[in-house]
């Protein structure tokens, strides 16, 4: 059986000043997913918190159980999921005094 995968691109070059989520992507199909988060740009002092989180209808979210991953410089970071349902999305919060990021953000799935 060939395996069916696919990548998202949810943010493009998108900038930040304040809590953000991305928008629900329909994987129920994928076995597996994997979170991509490149950072091009972020303030001095600036943080941003990424938490996965889980939905059985693309309306209402529940955190993902393996936890959030902080960011605070450029870069690229990834986050691994199984056994997740049908919707995900990332909860993006920012910390730090008038903080500004500039993000791209990719979700890869595969079935």
């Amino acid at each position: 059986m060939l395996r069916r995968s696919f990548t998202a691109v949810l943010e493009k070059n998108s900038t930040f000043t304040s809590d953000f989520a991305t928008e629900p992507y329909e994987a129920g199909w994928a076995l597996e997913a994997r979170w991509f988060v490149r950072i091009l740009e972020i303030s001095p002092g600036a943080g941003l918190t990424m938490t996965a989180q889980i939905s059985p209808d693309g309306l209402f979210w529940c955190d993902e159980e393996s936890g959030p991953f902080c960011l605070n410089e450029v870069g690229l970071a990834s986050m691994p999921l199984r056994n997740f349902g049908q919707w995900l999305r990332l909860d993006a919060r920012l910390s730090g005094k008038n903080p500004h990021v500039k993000v791209l953000i990719y979700l890869a799935v595969k079935g």
